[in-house]
């Protein structure tokens, strides 16, 4: 019986050698992997962050009826509740008055990816009014956010009123350069319609 020891204290220090050797591969795995569960957040790079071009409308919180934006940028189709999103412009908030609105605020906003030289159209149209309430005001502005580190610079501004149901108000049209600059003399408000044909 004493003969068989030094063959039992033998056979467990293998057995702990594969223990540890199975241990220490694992471990290792687990430190290979662990970089590509959790990668490093990659900074984002801040000259292909896009320029904006940024329209805005405002009408009385108080007023519960459904003014739209919308916008056209050079060469796209026009944007607002119908289709919110194009090549150049996103609709970022459809206000349909007070109907689901938690905000009690009365307001849209639309955003381009970058600034693209040409011609831009906004428009504004009365597409209900539950409060029945006429003329409604609306507020329109338009800035630039022409570089990302830039703030955002207010170009164009006007108030106008909307008296019935439907009535669309091309509010500007207007020509922006390359650098995101106003086109001196390109701003007026010839009748474009855009809610009526947003395919085209």
């Amino acid at each position: 019986m004493h003969g068989l020891e030094p063959n039992d204290d033998e056979s467990g220090v293998v057995f702990r050698d594969m223990i540890m050797l199975a241990l220490l591969g694992f471990v290792t795995i687990v430190i290979l992997i662990i970089p590509h569960i959790n990668p490093v957040a990659k900074p984002v790079q801040r000259e292909k962050a896009p320029g904006n071009v940024i329209v805005e409308i405002r009408w009385p919180d108080k007023i519960n009826t459904d003014v739209d934006l919308w916008v056209q940028g050079p060469g796209d189709k026009a944007v607002g509740y119908a289709r919110q999103s194009g090549r150049i412009f996103n609709l970022l908030r459809d206000d349909l008055g007070h109907r689901r609105d938690v905000s009690k605020l009365n307001y849209e906003i639309s955003y381009s990816r970058g600034v693209v030289p040409g011609e831009y159209t906004v428009n504004v149209h009365l597409f209900s009014n539950v409060a029945r309430i006429y003329p409604v005001p609306v507020t329109v502005v338009v800035s630039i956010k022409a570089a990302p580190d830039e703030p955002a610079r207010q170009i164009l501004t006007s108030n106008v009123k909307l008296s019935r149901i439907n009535q669309e108000t091309t509010v500007f049209r207007f020509r922006l350069s390359r650098t995101g600059k106003l086109v001196p003399g390109s701003v007026h408000s010839l009748a474009r319609s855009l809610a009526r044909a947003p395919g085209k």
